[in-house]
């Protein structure tokens, strides 16, 4: 079987670490897909889920609040703040995240407030994408 080794990295731990046959997840520039043996590249990733597709067939998905990723050979290493396995998404949580991102959005003063408050709505609703996603493969 045909592998490539996946490390899928938070600040706070490793979320993801096995062999896969093929990774997908959401390039600066569009959907990135990754097989074994894939020219060495590094690139900023946005937003979105990182799709494992496992020796067995079956998948995995991470939500990454964007990041880094690595691609090596025979390795795919992804560097985020924020990971979150498909799993452990909440809706409600991430929902509450999005309306208080709006909120912020609706009372920023300056340049710098508008722009965290957009990054935070756009995490939060890459976020409720993702689970949706999750959900309709189980």
């Amino acid at each position: 079987m045909n592998t490539i080794h996946v490390d899928v990295v938070s600040a706070e731990e490793s979320i993801f670490a096995g062999e896969a046959r093929f990774v997908a997840l959401p390039g600066e520039a569009g959907e990135l897909g990754i097989y074994p043996r894939h020219t060495p590249l590094i690139t900023r990733i946005k937003p979105g889920s990182v799709r494992i597709e496992m020796p067995d067939g079956s998948e995995e998905f991470v939500f990454v609040a964007g990041g880094i990723l690595e691609v090596q050979p025979n390795c795919v290493t992804v560097l985020s703040d924020t990971a979150i396995r498909g799993k452990d998404l909440d809706e409600q949580k991430a929902n509450e995240a999005k309306a208080a991102a709006e909120e912020a959005l609706k009372n920023a003063k300056g340049e710098l407030d508008i722009a965290r408050a957009q990054s935070e709505l756009a995490v939060m609703a890459a976020q409720i994408a993702a689970l949706r996603k999750y959900r309709q493969k189980r």
